[in-house]
């Protein structure tokens, strides 16, 4: 409902932030948190039957080198659909998005499924990446709006791991589907991609319970609807937790708008924070490289080097995916306690010295796949909790009008550079051996390494604060930091 454009004072961040934990909370993390599910879902699928892809029995025959080109494919669509839905996210809102992106996937997972040659395969892998990309932008800003300042750290890289939930289901269920005494052999994969989108259903119902972010309301003109919501909220959490809150006294004065002009979010991001934004790049370009080079491809390194079966493949990205979940969770809290910066700089640089160890050992040709597995696990149990803050730290360091486009532009350029070459150089290189593969490793470590020394120089201390104290929005009319 439109309503006049004004200058307000609102206490609505405090007030948020202010929240004892409660069940609503809750609602909140399952409702918008749980779509990194079907982001690993999706990932290790591909990942885990790329095997079975190539095979001519599958319907699609595929080579290992079309498997790194749906790779970057996805991730293509990934990087287009978060700034096309980045950008629409701070204009219509973070709820309609939310939901406009989810059923983008859903419709084309299960088109995948129904893939009748390598093109549309290819088509329908772009558009599943849009979706998931757009996911990125409108569910991170969400949350970050939504969830009380001193608890943003530990929820923020916990939602983000639980990618790994998925990425570890995917795994399992690849062993059942791929399995030729259950399923034909161009059967089983298409029902995996079908198990994706029930998934996605079962996000859609909770998800219609999610509120828009008040702080977008607020700014948008709708502060008589933000404030009705914000009231409704404290009323439920009081009654959850039985804590009186006690009032605010903070107050926000805001200049309402009604968009954000791409001029403003390049002046923001490039004139008023320069490093924050160098920042932000060098944090996704690192992650992204290591992340989508190693997991569309382990499969194939597998199974074509170290002379694993197809059918037993998947399993060994099992106890990689827990330990992937278990880094941001166990290391989580330290970001809202010790603080970005040490946290930061420690997982990326720590991570990527031990790559450089693994791929040493690798390329040695010392490592079988059981030794691999076990280094791999170590690595990313440190490398989860880096590549989950770079959502974190660029969802908290630009102003709130341009969050989500902030979230998508540094998204997609990392995963642009980063996600897009790895899966191709690597589908190479698996096909040139073992020393071009740990190549790759080499390259991922110093990306990794490179991205931790920027972050002890340009980190943001942001661990407890508020958003608007982190940036002030641009419709404030208090001051705003510079230059940081």
């Amino acid at each position: 409902m439109a309503q006049q454009l004004q200058t307000i004072e609102t206490r609505i961040p405090g007030r948020l932030d202010r929240l004892p934990w409660a069940g609503w909370h809750w609602m909140i993390v399952v409702g918008l948190g749980t779509v990194w599910i079907l982001d690993g879902l999706e990932v290790t699928i591909i990942g885990s039957i790329s095997d079975r892809l190539t095979e001519g029995a599958s319907g699609l025959g595929l080579t290992p080198a079309d498997i790194g080109l749906a790779a970057a494919i996805y991730v293509a669509g990934a990087c287009v659909g978060s700034l096309v839905f980045g950008y629409l996210t701070d204009r219509w809102g973070r709820k309609r998005l939310f939901m406009i992106t989810l059923l983008l996937y859903l419709a084309a997972t299960v088109a995948t499924a129904f893939s009748f040659n390598p093109i549309f395969f290819f088509i329908c892998r772009f558009f599943t990446g849009a979706g998931i990309g757009g996911e990125y932008a409108a569910i991170n800003s969400a949350i970050d709006e939504l969830i009380p300042a001193r608890h943003r750290g530990i929820v923020d890289l916990a939602i983000n791991g639980s990618y790994w939930l998925g990425a570890a289901a995917g795994a399992v269920l690849s062993v059942v589907l791929l399995n030729t005494h259950l399923f034909a052999a161009d059967i089983g994969w298409r029902l995996a991609f079908g198990l994706g989108a029930v998934l996605g259903l079962v996000i859609l119902l909770v998800r219609r319970h999610v509120p828009e972010s008040p702080r977008w309301m607020f700014i948008h003109g709708h502060d008589r609807d933000a404030e009705t919501l914000v009231d409704d909220i404290e009323h439920r959490v009081e009654g959850e937790t039985g804590k009186t809150l006690e009032p605010v006294q903070q107050s926000l004065t805001i200049q309402q708008r009604k968009s954000t002009g791409f001029g403003t979010i390049i002046k923001v991001a490039f004139g008023q924070y320069p490093k924050r934004s160098v920042l932000g790049l060098s944090l996704f370009v690192g992650q992204a490289f290591l992340y989508n080079a190693v997991f569309f491809t382990y499969a194939l390194v597998l199974t074509k080097l170290l002379g694993v079966s197809g059918g037993a493949a998947p399993w060994f990205l099992v106890p990689i995916a827990l330990g992937n979940f278990a880094g941001p969770l166990v290391l989580g809290r330290l970001f809202d306690t010790l603080g970005r910066r040490p946290m930061i700089a420690g997982s990326y640089i720590g991570s990527g010295v031990l790559l450089v160890v693994t791929a040493l050992l690798f390329q040695a040709q010392v490592l079988d796949a059981v030794a691999l597995t076990v280094c791999w696990c170590i690595v990313f149990f440190f490398a989860s909790a880096g590549a989950s803050s770079a959502y974190l730290t660029v969802s908290e360091i630009f102003p709130m009008e341009t969050r989500a486009m902030a979230i998508a532009f540094f998204y997609a350029v990392g995963t642009g550079l980063g996600g897009i070459i790895g899966p191709l150089l690597f589908g190479k290189f698996v096909e040139q051996g073992i020393g071009a593969v740990a190549v790759g490793y080499f390259i991922g470590a110093g990306l990794m390494i490179a991205a931790g020394v920027v972050e002890i120089f340009l980190g943001v201390d942001a661990a407890r604060k508020s958003l608007e104290d982190i940036a002030a929005p641009v419709s404030s009319q208090q001051p705003a930091v510079q230059g940081r």
